[in-house]
């Protein structure tokens, strides 16, 4: 049920990362894009009437003076005529800027009446003005200087009117309501409204079609990793040719898979190389043993066949002892067992490990010879595990070596700080195909004969060099034969603190 569920869990959490990302978008989309708007287009509307009110404030100047004539006893004698032309000519320009601007235009003289306060003698609006007018009026005549007052969504910009210095001055006022801004913000508003809901709707499909996709090829891999639990590494192997996290997943499934293949076709070699290998001197053995019996028990012991099967008895032995120890090994590194590190000197271990073989050397008519450095060889690393490594190194030798030829142990100096021993032996050498495949587990060359290993020993040799920082590879040798180098990093005589302890036994401590 978990697992049923789980594809739909999944989906949903996308869904959901979907709409919530695409919603705080759009939320601090309109909080940055809404509120600096609205003030900015105030803003911008107050500056523009400002700008056209001070622009137009020469033709209105000209317009008073035509309009409003000097201080005269007798008002009467002004012709009629003229003052209505002179009230037409500030009505033509009221006028104008009015359908421009879309504002409200007052005109007052200070001398018209003689009021105080100041009594708009022309008007584009027939409503009587408000106080806000009158107020920026009286600031503009008594400051002389451009006055903008804003109240709630209206703003009046009043400016005064220099006409002449013999007559009168007056001032102008122009009024107008910022209600488009209200509308422009409104209108981006509801705009944005309408986009956030199609964004959203747009998130919700794409989740929709991504989670579908996803999930359908996590399922096409979740099967596949059923179908190999179940069916073994033999069951088809996953496929998907996306180039994303998905398909680099499959892939490595693939690739898992392909080891697993390789590692299980390596076990059954194993299992049945081993099973032959234990069969065959048990067998022996077993034969031996019972023969021994019955002619001891008849009376009848023929000396020389007893020591003939007694050598064969102790072959089959040697040969059981080293894949117990070999598997021993194996158990060890797989288990990660602590080694230790410390000073080595490459030359004295080679001697005394060369000796154990002395007496296989000699029964093989092989030569073991040992070139010490001029002045020592110190390496770094675990006295027991470099010792089997030589040994694995040694006995891989003396197995294909030919008789009459030498197996040469030599150290030697690297660069960037490294020492390393050389094992030269004489024998077919390996080929090229097989050059890396020998350091595997379980493999075994093609042209193996009677005294061939399990192919364990290389393999082990390589992780226990690994293990202590170094590495153990196959080097081209001066002639025929293989040539192993174990590289391990150098270490300083002094660092030493004496004569190097020698190895404690085959085996890994």
């Amino acid at each position: 049920m978990i697992q049923r569920l789980m594809p739909h869990g999944l989906r949903g959490r996308l869904l959901a990362a979907f709409v919530v990302a695409s919603a705080i978008t759009l939320l601090v989309a309109a909080a940055v894009l809404l509120g600096p708007l609205q003030s900015k287009l105030r803003n911008q509307s107050i500056d523009n009437l400002r700008d056209t009110v001070t622009s137009e404030q020469g033709q209105f100047t000209e317009a008073l003076g035509k309009t409003i004539p000097p201080p005269a006893k007798d008002q009467s004698e002004e012709p009629r005529q003229a003052v209505t032309d002179r009230l037409n000519a500030i009505g033509r320009v009221a006028f104008e800027l009015n359908q421009r601007m879309d504002v409200r235009v007052l005109v007052d003289a200070d001398d018209a009446d003689g009021a105080t306060l100041p009594n708009f003698f022309y008007d584009t609006d027939f409503t009587p003005p408000d106080n806000e007018a009158t107020l920026a009026a009286l600031d503009a005549i008594r400051q002389d200087r451009t006055i903008i007052r804003v109240q709630g969504d209206q703003v009046s910009v009043a400016v005064r009117l220099h006409r002449a210095p013999e007559g009168p001055d007056g001032v102008l006022v122009a009024q107008r309501r910022l209600t488009e801004v209200t509308a422009a913000v409104d209108q981006v508003r509801n705009a944005l409204i309408v986009a956030a809901g199609i964004g959203l709707l747009v998130a919700v499909l794409l989740g929709v079609m991504l989670s579908s996709t996803l999930l359908r090829r996590l399922g096409r891999l979740r099967a596949a990793a059923l179908r190999i639990s179940a069916e073994g590494p033999d069951a088809p192997s996953p496929r998907d040719a996306g180039r994303d996290e998905v398909g680099d997943l499959a892939r490595a499934l693939a690739r898992m898979q392909e080891e697993l293949r390789r590692q299980e076709a390596a076990r059954r070699s194993f299992v049945s190389t081993a099973s032959h290998e234990l069969r065959t001197p048990l067998t022996m053995l077993q034969g031996t043993m019972e023969l021994l019996e019955e002619d001891l028990r008849d009376g009848r012991v023929d000396i020389d066949d007893a020591q003939i099967q007694v050598l064969n008895a102790r072959r089959e032995l040697r040969r059981l002892s080293a894949l117990a120890g070999e598997l021993l090994d194996l158990s060890r590194l797989d288990a990660a067992v602590q080694l230790r590190s410390e000073a080595v000197e490459l030359g004295e271990l080679a001697r005394a490990v060369a000796a154990e073989f002395h007496l296989r050397a000699s029964e093989l008519d092989i030569e073991l010879e040992v070139v010490p450095p001029p002045e020592g060889c110190w390496a770094r690393g675990d006295p027991d595990a470099i010792a089997r490594v030589v040994r694995i190194l040694i006995d891989n030798a003396l197995r294909y070596g030919p008789p009459g030829q030498t197996v040469v142990l030599s150290t030697t100096f690297e660069d960037a700080g490294r020492a390393g021993l050389r094992v030269t032996d004489g024998g077919p050498g390996i080929p090229a195909e097989e050059r890396e495949h020998i350091f595997e587990r379980f493999h075994r060359g093609r042209d193996v004969g009677p005294e061939s290993g399990f192919g364990l020993g290389l393999a082990i040799g390589r992780e226990l060099a690994e293990r202590m920082g170094g590495s153990l590879r196959l080097a081209e040798g001066d002639g025929t034969g293989a040539c192993f180098v174990l590289s391990l990093a150098a270490a300083e005589h002094e660092a030493a603190g004496g004569p190097s302890p020698g190895p404690r036994g085959a085996a890994v401590r």
